[in-house]
């Protein structure tokens, strides 16, 4: 099985390419590269909102909007929520995914 190659720009605005398994999520996946900014405190349990990040607007629609529980969370975020605000705790790998942008939101 080929994995699924994500670009996620820092805090700092550097680029991260990165290759995950399908079924992985995006927080795992950062943290496993040291990510500047996906600080994960939770563990990917969707309970603290540190693992924000902003979806490419183009591509939103194969991520989707967030449930419930994760729009919840996203109001107690530290950088401002944004129409593709997602937690990446909550974004699973998939090869539809394949080379999705995502910004890790600022603000600590």
């Amino acid at each position: 099985m080929s994995g699924v190659r994500v670009v996620l720009v820092d805090p700092e605005g550097r680029e991260h390419s990165l290759e995950g398994e399908p079924g992985q999520s995006v927080m795992a996946l950062a943290v496993a590269h040291g990510v500047p900014g996906i600080e994960a405190e939770c563990g990917g349990a969707c309970a603290c909102a540190t693992c924000h990040v902003y979806v490419e607007p183009e591509r939103f629609r194969l991520v989707g909007p967030p449930p419930p529980l994760e729009a919840d969370m996203l109001e107690f975020a530290n950088a401002e929520r944004q129409p593709t605000s997602r937690l990446s705790c909550q974004i699973k790998l998939h090869p539809s995914l394949e080379g999705l942008h995502l910004t890790v939101a600022g603000g600590g």
